[in-house]
């Protein structure tokens, strides 16, 4: 990278706590989560079910955990489950969904758009639960708000209910993979809750772009909450004094708004790379994909600029958040300007 200070784009999760968030998880009060439970933990877990129109919420140090607590209460072993194809279930969570939950996954085509497939394909792909025994069955549709892989794309509300109806229709169970919910709820001017409606459970991250350095949350009726925490404890997620973790969730949940900031960040990005002769689409949030003869060349041509950025679905992916300014934006504008030259 020479002498050029980098200018990080790889993902909203290397953002860090700041002073005031620093300040809340030193003076957090703690307990042991595991014998019983930890106040800070506690409180969080009751805003954020609060927050996610949910009876009950369970910390847990991941959204992969989350997501995979979640499978394993939903599934038994030999079930299938729908996801979108390039779902973080599928590809970004080391097959622990089969490995662990014990679910056959069979992903759907993104043909409602980006990161969402249509209500007729999760009927179709449900099948039906009256055939023999030895028929494989089908018994949950995971869905994604907003949608990594397909460069941060947000379901709306209209056709996240189609699709949960679709589900309900062909008798299956709906998690909700909200990792970047909160980005989804700050680009469309609404509540998160208006964005969860009709699931049965759903995760969701504060260490993305919200600057919290762990947690997230899977949230669903409290016989599930109940069930998810055996399932949190067997896979090595219980914790003792975690309300030192869950004071920096909760400052981040006081920032979703912020997160705004983020998706302006990514289309002042966006709009710098097309006047460049970059091929990229105008993004719904805070990713911007672009697609380049070589990812790889194209990643170390970056690299060697100060410019980090990942592969992602066959792209470069670059992802905007709280510790990154507009100025800086500027910057990895004007270095690939000249380094193109």
């Amino acid at each position: 990278m020479g002498t050029l200070p980098p200018i990080d784009l790889r993902s909203d999760t290397i953002t860090r706590p700041d002073d005031a968030m620093r300040a809340a998880m030193a003076r957090a009060e703690v307990g042991d989560n595991v014998i019983d439970t930890d106040p800070t933990i506690r409180e969080l877990e009751e805003r954020a079910a609060d927050v996610l129109a949910t009876a009950s919420a369970l910390w847990t140090p991941s959204g992969t955990m989350a997501n995979l607590i979640a499978l394993s209460v939903h599934l038994r072993r030999g079930d299938r489950f729908l996801a979108t194809r390039g779902a973080h279930v599928l590809t970004n969570e080391l097959g622990s969904a089969a490995w662990l939950a014990g679910g056959m996954p069979e992903p759907l085509e993104h043909d409602a758009g980006p990161g969402r497939p249509t209500p007729a394909a999760v009927r179709a792909a449900a099948g039906t639960r009256s055939g023999p025994y030895y028929v494989l069955r089908t018994t949950l549709l995971c869905l994604e708000n907003t949608h990594n892989a397909a460069g941060g794309a947000i379901t709306p509300p209209d056709e996240h209910a189609q699709l949960v109806a679709a589900a309900r229709d062909v008798g299956l169970n709906v998690h909700l993979d909200g990792a970047r919910l909160w980005n989804a709820a700050a680009a469309l001017g609404l509540p998160p809750a208006a964005l969860t409606v009709g699931v049965d459970t759903v995760s969701a991250c504060f260490s993305k772009g919200l600057g919290a350095p762990v947690g997230s949350v899977v949230a669903g009726s409290a016989e599930f909450v109940d069930e998810a925490r055996r399932v949190r404890q067997m896979l090595g997620g219980g914790v003792r004094q975690g309300g030192v973790l869950a004071a920096a969730c909760l400052v981040a949940l006081d920032r979703v708004g912020e997160l705004a900031e983020d998706h302006e960040k990514a289309t002042a990005l966006a709009t710098g790379l097309a006047e460049l002769g970059w091929s990229v689409g105008e993004p719904q949030t805070n990713i911007v994909l672009a697609a380049v003869p070589d990812v790889r060349l194209t990643l170390e041509s970056l690299r060697e600029r100060g410019v980090l950025a990942l592969p992602m679905a066959g792209k470069v992916r670059f992802v905007l958040h709280r510790d990154v300014t507009a100025a800086d934006v500027d910057e990895v504008l004007r270095r690939i300007k000249e380094g193109d030259r």
